[in-house]
């Protein structure tokens, strides 16, 4: 394949991909067909199936771009200078901010990453996974330091994920606001207290 049918089948594939995240949002994502999607793009059914195997290969595709954003977000932060507490809060603030913009303030968009957690898509698996990679790079950079005092940086990164579920997962950002619980600073003072040296002499239990 040439280049040029290269570029042109990139670019035939993101057309697709934003006229459908823009007829999920218009229409929800259970209402939107194949054809609903070929008919904004003055194509066929057919043509789009050359791009995409289905429906739901569409959908991955515009879940994908969503939290490809809050990723490289993710990784800019975390590469910054500074303290590790700061960049870690600003990180996890930022996840938070991103995915109540994307998802929590639109149903329509909702209703789609509800039906991806659910299906459990291996692209959201992937996108959980390098969160926490994300996290736990910020959190070796403070162990190096000793700024944080940290034996297993994975577990640790993996329990301040799960520490943050509430304020990182779609769904329960959406059921738990009016529910009793922790602000968001309130948890990561929390997650940043764990990781921090402990005081010397403190009694271990």
């Amino acid at each position: 394949m040439t280049l040029i049918s290269e570029t042109i089948e990139t670019d035939t594939r993101e057309r697709i991909l934003v006229v459908a995240e823009r007829l999920f949002r218009q229409i929800g994502y259970q209402k939107t067909t194949v054809a609903d999607i070929a008919k904004e793009l003055k194509m066929s059914p057919a043509n789009v199936y050359r791009f995409f195997d289905s429906k739901k290969s569409i959908h991955e595709g515009v879940a994908r771009g969503l939290m490809g954003e809050v990723e490289v977000e993710a990784q800019r932060i975390a590469q910054t200078r500074g303290p590790a507490a700061t960049r870690l809060r600003e990180l996890m603030t930022t996840v938070h901010r991103m995915n109540s913009e994307r998802y929590v303030g639109d149903s329509k968009m909702h209703e789609m990453v509800a039906i991806a957690m659910e299906e459990d898509w291996d692209v959201c698996v992937a996108h959980m996974e390098l969160i926490t990679e994300t996290i736990g790079s910020v959190i070796a950079e403070g162990a190096a330091t000793g700024e944080f005092e940290v034996a297993d940086v994975p577990l640790a990164a993996m329990c301040a994920c799960t520490g943050m579920i509430r304020f990182f997962h779609p769904q329960m950002i959406a059921q738990c606001a009016n529910k009793p619980g922790p602000a968001i600073d309130e948890m990561i003072d929390f997650i940043i207290a764990g990781l921090s040296p402990r005081a010397k002499g403190a009694v271990q239990k």
